[in-house]
């Protein structure tokens, strides 16, 4: 599938690659104010919380079946948690959501584990970044297939987000001792407990022991009683003990460029070892791969390799790639299926082998796909069999059941041709910004991460039109209505072709911008239209913070003008009563900016507010003149009510993070305010429906998502809903029960 040209992502943001879009801001390290009084939070109000369909949307990196019981599956993700399968309700079941603010770099899980012997267990590594701001990783341990969780934190990081991510695993059940289990990581070498995951020691007998900038061990594979270990770093790519002592470099190991990395290792029980390799470690960057067994018996290698990378497409292009994914058929030895990853030109394929790896046919070749279910996979026009495809998976107990993830989905097959996302339940996107318009079909409107954002139709289903088009971003970093007329919106975001858009149908179609400044398509910030659609601000932020002058346009985009004097690289705010009037924050100096021109000109209102960073958010409340709201993280929550002259600091909360408003409650003449708040030491969403005199909590400890920091917003249509933004799980919408 081609990718809109965008700067790089959460799957890249580590790896410096330029493949995918900008992420959600991550939570980094900061200060923590005093907690203040709790009492006014102490009210709690029982919430139903799910998902907002779309289906998948990121990248699924490993999929694992329980060897002895049908039907039991698990999924991880890269920032989204991991799921369990449930065949009666044909939904993954999400496994971690009760991981909190604290836990945000918990979210990206590592690796899974099973334990042959017994179903009910299961194990995870979690650990998203292994970078110095980020928190050590950790390994959960369930006896209830995930229902509920024991936790022992590490004293070393993992990097579930990180390069490397789509191979594995990293987590394995001794084949000796269900009692004991082995990690590795990527700069800490091997580590081993023997109490199932209790208490961990480093393995010094292993030989290499990773490096700072290192992949360290890509997997670890049982064969037979003997555990192999994939080593991302150097020329040794394969080791093996055969009594979990002493560890020894495979004889005969394949050497070459295109065995650099080891990706997976899978078993067979004909007696083979099958191994798959790229010269990167992926997702990206991979251009040249192989696929070798090794006869344990015997101790010799063959290639097996499908095709080999490196030839040219129908079109001219180099047809370069690594491979990834791999499976045996637990029921038919001699069945292996391995994927290609980072196959841009000729798409990445399936080649599924029933005598050893000596032919093989492309499963993409005679793939019927069926997207119905989730539109969006159709990226505008039609869908592809799938690329960064690294997580592959026969059923044990069907051969013909075999799923694959992608970038995006999971796609599944119960007879080799006709494939459909096997995805429901499943939602990893990354949100940015979230719009409930009081009119129309919608009740929300998205800005996402990776893949633009939606018209949602309806909140159970993927959205029947896909993304929204024309263009197609690949992320959106601004999305606005006015507000006294709310048919009209403007959207930016990354794309190689235009990088902004309005509509005149509440989001339903859209129209590009006519012309857009020079910098847009390396900066296309966020957005803001005035309340009567006559005036759009943009502003100019680049994906490595570099900003730029803000632009006005009052015609729709078709013309651009520089705004001077407003703060470059603020987010414009849009007054909902007065057309006239913008406002933007400028985070350096702590000072409010005012435009009572329709954004023509700024000047400085309030000053002396908290600064020092980009995050801090304004929200005005709507059908209101002039009445701000100012989440400025751990300096607290502030309110003007004279159009952002002056600031009030808000009493209770010590910490606020997002806010946004919902329809007013039975009774009341205010809107329904709704934020992500901190009282005490835990980050939370409340209600209030009495202008923050009095605040309730609406979520519950089942019900955390790690960092929900960017956008949160209420329906004005219905008193109590709320729609939140995650940085992982989605869109989570709440009820009142």
């Amino acid at each position: 599938m081609d990718l809109p040209a965008q700067p790089f992502t959460r799957r890249g943001v580590l790896a410096g690659t330029a493949a995918t879009a900008a992420l959600a801001a991550l939570p980094f390290a900061q200060g923590r104010a005093q907690a203040a009084d709790n009492t006014a939070a102490a009210a709690a109000q029982t919430y139903r919380w799910r998902n907002v369909a779309i289906g998948g949307t990121g990248f699924v990196t490993g999929v694992v079946f329980h060897p002895r019981e049908r039907g039991l599956a698990y999924a991880r993700t890269d920032i989204g948690g991991a799921y369990r399968w449930d065949e009666r309700t044909a939904r993954w079941i999400p496994l971690i959501d009760q991981l909190g603010w604290d836990d945000w770099n918990l979210l990206g899980v590592e690796a899974i584990a099973i334990d042959p012997a017994h179903p009910e267990r299961v194990y995870l590594a979690l650990g998203t970044y292994s970078q110095s701001w980020a928190t050590n990783g950790a390994i959960l341990r369930s006896d209830d297939q995930g229902a509920g969780w024991t936790r022992t934190d590490l004293t070393v990081k993992l990097g579930a987000n990180e390069d490397g991510r789509g191979a594995g695993e990293r987590l394995l059940v001794d084949p000796r001792d269900a009692d004991t289990l082995w990690l590795g990581t990527r700069h800490d070498g091997l580590w081993k407990s023997a109490d199932r995951g209790a208490t961990w020691a480093q393995a010094t007998a292993f030989p290499p022991t990773g490096t700072a900038s290192g992949q360290g061990i890509t997997f670890l594979a049982a064969a037979g009683r003997a555990i192999y270990a994939g080593w991302g770093d150097g020329d040794t790519a394969l080791y093996r003990t055969k009594d979990g002592t002493a560890w020894e470099a495979v004889p005969g190991r394949p050497t070459g460029t295109a065995a650099k990395v080891p990706q997976h290792a899978v078993y067979s029980e004909d007696g083979h070892l099958y191994v798959t390799y790229a010269n990167a470690p992926g997702p990206n960057n991979q251009s040249d791969g192989s696929v070798h067994k090794l006869n344990t018996a015997t101790g010799t290698w063959t290639e097996v390799t499908p095709v080999q990378p490196g030839g040219t497409t129908s079109d001219g292009s180099a047809d370069t790639f690594g491979y990834a994914g791999l499976s045996v058929d637990a029921r038919k030895p001699g069945t292996v299926v391995v994927s290609t990853n980072n196959r841009w030109a000729d798409v990445d394929t399936l080649f599924r082998s029933t005598d050893g790896g000596r032919s093989w046919k492309s499963l993409k070749d005679t793939a019927v796909l069926d997207v119905s279910e989730t539109p969006y996979l159709k990226w505008g026009a039609e869908a592809k069999f799938g690329w960064w495809i690294q997580a592959v998976a026969i059923d044990p107990f069907d051969s013909q059941h075999i799923v694959y993830g992608t970038g995006a989905t999971l796609y599944g097959t119960r007879d080799l041709k006709h494939w459909a996302p096997q995805i429901r339940g499943l939602e990893e996107t990354a949100v940015t910004k979230l719009l409930s318009p009081p009119t129309g079909t919608a009740h929300l409107l998205s800005a996402l991460g990776d893949i633009g954002g939606f018209y949602h139709d309806t909140l159970n289903a993927s959205p029947a039109a896909g993304m929204s088009a024309n263009p197609i971003f690949g992320s959106t970093t601004g999305l606005d209505q006015a507000a006294l007329k709310p048919s009209y919106l403007v959207r930016t975001g990354w794309s190689s072709a235009k990088n902004g858009a309005y509509s005149t149908d509440g989001g339903q179609t859209w129209t590009p911008f006519a012309a857009q400044p020079d910098i847009a398509s390396n900066a296309p910030g966020p957005v803001a239209v005035s309340a009567d659609s006559s005036a759009i601000l943009w502003s100019l932020v680049h994906w490595d913070g570099t900003t730029y002058p803000t632009q006005r346009s009052t015609d729709n985009g078709a013309g651009w003008a520089e705004v001077t004097t407003a703060p470059k690289g603020a987010p414009p705010v849009a007054d909902p009563a007065d057309p006239t009037r913008f406002y933007a924050y400028d985070t350096t100096t702590g000072t409010v900016y005012i435009s009572t021109d329709s954004g023509a000109t700024f000047t400085a209102g309030a000053t002396g507010l908290p600064s020092g960073d980009t995050q801090f958010k304004i929200a005005a409340a709507p059908g209101r003149n002039g009445d701000l709201w100012l989440s400025a993280k751990w300096n607290g929550l502030y309110r003007s009510t004279d159009g952002g002259k002056s600031f009030t600091k808000v009493s209770g909360p010590w910490a606020s993070y997002t806010l946004g408003f919902g329809k007013a409650a039975p009774g009341a003449a205010y809107p329904a305010v709704f934020a992500v708040l901190a009282f005490d030491t835990t980050t939370c969403v409340f209600r209030s429906d009495d202008e923050g005199a009095t605040w309730t909590r609406i979520n519950d400890d089942a019900h955390q998502w790690g960092w929900i920091g960017q956008t949160i917003t209420g329906d004005p249509r219905v008193h109590g809903r709320v729609y939140l933004g995650t940085n992982g799980r989605g869109i989570q919408y709440g009820d009142p029960q």
